[in-house]
């Protein structure tokens, strides 16, 4: 079940030994805030906030922020992670609030999907410029030429620095629950592993849902 990966030759040459990385939790149910959960993000923003700790987080969101800011975007990372050194995580539902978690607590650029509404297999791409993408909301995305996209056999569905699209977004019916997690240059892969793995554990405890792997690539 677990999803086919590629990393395009485009992609390699241009980031070598930059990863991404993949898990995925089957038969999970999207539960709003089942028991014990608050307890459990409590302990997890109890360490986040550890001075040694933060620091290493912020300095990680900070090479985002300037990959991000090399394009000319903004990086949510920074944002996200002000309010959650403040305010807490949010609180949407399971799947969405794995995803926070993983992010702010290993520091990564994490994205939450539906597994079920991918085309096929994924491939990790530098995009032309001018390529179309259906984001969130259903805004259109339109691509600078180099910027890193993940493929289906379809089309484009997440473009790094824009978002994931709408096709894949999460729902009330999803099951099958696929997050990925980009590494840009000076993010080593073992980060990606660490967020992945609260995310996996996080939906594998509180949604009784089966973790069916979780990879991490490199070229």
């Amino acid at each position: 079940m677990f999803p086919q990966f590629y990393l395009s030759l485009t992609y390699t040459n241009k980031y070598p030994k930059v990863g991404f990385g993949l898990t995925l939790i089957s038969n999970c149910r999207n539960l709003l805030n089942p028991p014990g959960f608050d307890q459990f993000k409590r302990k997890l923003l109890r360490n986040m906030r550890k001075k040694e700790r933060l620091s290493e987080i912020s300095a990680r969101i900070n090479i985002y922020d300037q990959f991000f800011n090399s394009f000319v975007y903004t990086c949510p990372l920074t944002p996200h992670l002000k309010r959650t050194i403040y305010s807490g995580f949010p609180r949407y539902n399971l799947m969405v609030d794995a995803h926070f978690m993983a992010e702010m607590c290993a520091g990564i650029l994490v994205a939450v999907t539906d597994y079920d509404c991918f085309d096929g297999s994924l491939t990790l791409d530098l995009a032309k410029k001018g390529e179309i993408c259906k984001g969130m909301g259903d805004r259109e995305i339109r691509t600078k030429k180099g910027e890193i996209v993940l493929r289906d056999e379809k089309e484009i569905v997440c473009v790094l620095c824009q978002g994931a699209d709408e096709k894949t977004r999460i729902k009330e019916s999803t099951r099958n629950v696929l997050f990925y997690a980009y590494a840009v240059p000076g993010i080593e892969s073992s980060y990606l592993e660490e967020g992945l793995r609260i995310a996996a554990s996080t939906l594998e405890e509180f949604g009784s849902g089966t973790v069916e792997g979780l990879r991490v690539f490199e070229s």
